[in-house]
This record gives C-alpha cells, sequence and structure tokens, in this order.
C-alpha cells in the first residue's frame, strides 16, 4: 500500500523520543508498503539523514520551516486560537507544497506523528491515522507549577487551547493511535476509548547485554535540552546524590545525552559527568552499574528505560514513567516516590550483587516479551492499512 508519512520534524539522528518512534514506524512499514515521507524541519539537517531514511522510503521530501515565519504564525495563534505546538509547525506555502505532493503521489493511506501537522491534511478525503504519540496538554498542565511567573499565564492558555484542540482533531481522522494506556485516558474526547495503544519499542538486536569493567555507578540519558529531563537531572543531583556521596565519596555519576541545557552542564563536578552529544549510547549503558531516571514531569513511555532494561541494567524510576511502562515493582525495576526511597535503592543495588542481576535480567526478560518493535508494528501496519 502507498502511505503518505507527514511528521513534524526528520527523523534521524535520534536523540529524541518521537524521532525514534517514527524512523522504527517507517523501517518496518516499509517492508509490507511504499513509503513517501514528507518531513517538516527547522533546523540544520543531519549529513546523515537521508541516507539513513533511503533505505525505506520511495522518496523523501523535506519542507523547511523559516524562522521569520515561524514567529508571524505564532503571532497568528494569540488570536486564531489554536494551540503554539500547531502555529508553530503550519504555514501556507508548506500546505500549498503538502497538497501538490498528495496529488503527485496518489497515497492510499495518510499517516501523520502528532497534532503539530494534523492540520495540513485533516481535511483530505484519503484514510488518515495520527499518532498522538503521547498528551501535550498534560505535559504543559504538569509544567505550570514549576514554570517561572511570566510564563505561566502562557503555559496556562497553551494547556486551555491544546485541550481543546486534541478533541478537536480526533474526528477528522479515521484511526488513533498513542503510546500508552494512562496516555489515552487523558485525551478529552467521549470516544477515547477507540484509540489504540502501540507502544514503543525497543531494537533488542542493536541493545543488548554486553559486559565490561564498570566505571559509572549511576547513569541518566535522554535529551538533556527537554525539560522533563532537565529538571530530573536536577532533582538527581541536588536531592537524591548528596545522601550517596556521604556513604560513597567517590560515587560517579554520568548524565549523557544531546543538548544539555546550562542548567545541566552546572550540576558538573568531581562526582557528576555531562557528556552531551553521544554517538552510541551503548557504550555508557555497559559502563554503568544501575541506570535512574526520576522524572518528576513528562507523558508518555520513556525509551531510555526500554534500552537499558533491555541492555540488563537495574533501573529506577518515578511511579509517573512506571504507570506506562507497566513494570512490576521489585521485580522489573524500582519504584521511588522520594529522595530518601531512591537513595535506598541505590544502596541496595550496589551492596546486594544478587539484587542487581535479579532486577536487571527480569527487566531484561519484560521488555523482550513487552516491547518488540517487529510485533508493535505489526498492527501498526493492520491498522493503517485496514
Amino acid at each position: 500500500m502507498k502511505i503518505f508519512v507527514l511528521l513534524p520534524r526528520v527523523p534521524y539522528p535520534l536523540e529524541k523520543g518521537d524521532k525514534l518512534r517514527a524512523f522504527n514506524h517507517i523501517k518496518y512499514l516499509s517492508a509490507h508498503n511504499e513509503i513517501h515521507l514528507c518531513a517538516l524541519n527547522d533546523t540544520v539537517i543531519h549529513p546523515e539523514a537521508i541516507n539513513a531514511l533511503t533505505p525505506f522510503c520511495k522518496s523523501i521530501h523535506i519542507l523547511n520551516l523559516p524562522k521569520r515565519i515561524i514567529f508571524i504564525n505564532l503571532l497568528k495563534t494569540l488570536f486564531n486560537g489554536n494551540p503554539f505546538q500547531v502555529g508553530y509547525f503550519f504555514n501556507k506555502k508548506n500546505f500549498k507544497k503538502i497538497e501538490k505532493l498528495i496529488d503527485d503521489i496518489k497515497p492510499e493511506r495518510i499517516f501523520c506523528q502528532l497534532i503539530r501537522v494534523s492540520e495540513y491534511v485533516k481535511n483530505k478525503k484519503i484514510k488518515k491515522t495520527i499518532d498522538y504519540q503521547d498528551v501535550f496538554s498534560k505535559g504543559i498542565e504538569r509544567r505550570i507549577v514549576s514554570s517561572s511567573f511570566y510564563m505561566k499565564p502562557l503555559l496556562r492558555m497553551e494547556y486551555k487551547r491544546l485541550l481543546k484542540y486534541e478533541a478537536y482533531i480526533f474526528d477528522f481522522f479515521e484511526n488513533k493511535i498513542i503510546i500508552s494506556y494512562p496516555d489515552r485516558e487523558l485525551i478529552p474526547h467521549a470516544k477515547k476509548d477507540k484509540i489504540i495503544v502501540i507502544p514503543n519499542g525497543v531494537d533488542t538486536n542493536f541493545f543488548k547485554p554486553r559486559f565490561c569493567e564498570k566505571e559509572f555507578a549511576l547513569l541518566f540519558t535522554g535529551n538533556m535540552g527537554y525539560m522533563p529531563n532537565i529538571i530530573s537531572a536536577v532533582f538527581l543531583v541536588r536531592n537524591i546524590l548528596p545522601s550517596i556521596i556521604k556513604k560513597y565519596p567517590e560515587i560517579k555519576l554520568l548524565i549523557a545525552g544531546a543538548n544539555p541545557s546550562s542548567a545541566v552542564c552546572s550540576l558538573k563536578s568531581d562526582n557528576v559527568m555531562v557528556t552531551g552529544w553521544v554517538k552510541d549510547i551503548r557504550e555508557y549503558y555497559i559502563k554503568s552499574k544501575i541506570f535512574i531516571a526520576p522524572m518528576q514531569l513528562g507523558t508518555g513511555l520513556q525509551n531510555k528505560l526500554l534500552e537499558a532494561m533491555a541492555m540488563h541494567l537495574p533501573c529506577i524510576t518515578s511511579p509517573l514513567v512506571n504507570s506506562a511502562l507497566g513494570a512490576l515493582n521489585n521485580q522489573e525495576i524500582l519504584i521511588g516516590n522520594s529522595p530518601y526511597e531512591y537513595a535506598s535503592h541505590i544502596f541496595s543495588l550496589l551492596e546486594n550483587e544478587d539484587k542487581s542481576s535479579y532486577i536487571g535480567n527480569n527487566g531484561y526478560k519484560f521488555v523482550i516479551k513487552n516491547y518488540n518493535w517487529e510485533k508493535i508494528n505489526e498492527q501498526l501496519n493492520r491498522i493503517i492499512c485496514s
């Protein structure tokens, strides 16, 4: 089947969750379908991006989002009622280009990732699937509490608009998917149970157990320019690590990931290393004893945990994250509700090798059973092509 895939970003490199999800969807869908990729772009394209995507796409179309036009469109959203998330990615010039692409390609199906691009195709009389991925409105609502006073009014406005838009756009698409059951429950639509849960997966041929000498006791990864990751890194270093250092003065924490913000960079110390962009994150997984993701904000499913568990690391995270993941506490993962609990879990894993192996092995089995990309994308293919 001929599928027109519309994305808000070029899905390479795979340093963000939406790119990783889109790349794997395209990769597996291409085995059974003809994929025509159209991706919006607001930055410099990675030099390897086209080569990485070409094996899976019949055609690739990159539509730029000029900064000047983005600014104008964001101003327009103040008056037209659309969320900033939608206004940022929409412009009339690209709308006309997408219209022409669809007329020329004549796809049998359209697949959109995120509500950010839904305005471009919502009225097309072609069977469409939208991937909500996660719930933007809830993510914004959670940020309001910790935001600065001058940001609160904008975030409140964005929250209300996203809430309305997530419900509004629902009826324009025949099929709807989302990353987890908790996220589905947050979609403000009476028929939200019609949304099919398609979780992320992990490439267990790429992320697989390897063993070497450990250099770091603790590891936290992710895009370190993303606010939920920034807040979690600060929480980890400021609230959890001090009690660990009292007992283990030489302990090493590694924070690895692209685009570290100034707040993350300021966490560097004798005990804390911040890497920035990492070409192969597996090198740090195998050099670490424990993976910890004390997420305080955010929605969706954390790919970082799937990767770490696939590589046999015992993992510690928050109830917020595990509500989407669904691992068994004290068997497949450890859950922390406070700095004290996080520290207690770290001590127990550092001081009990059998427990560390037990959690790591069970986490690995859990991921293999529940988060296999091939099985996940077989279901996605059926949904899109139905």
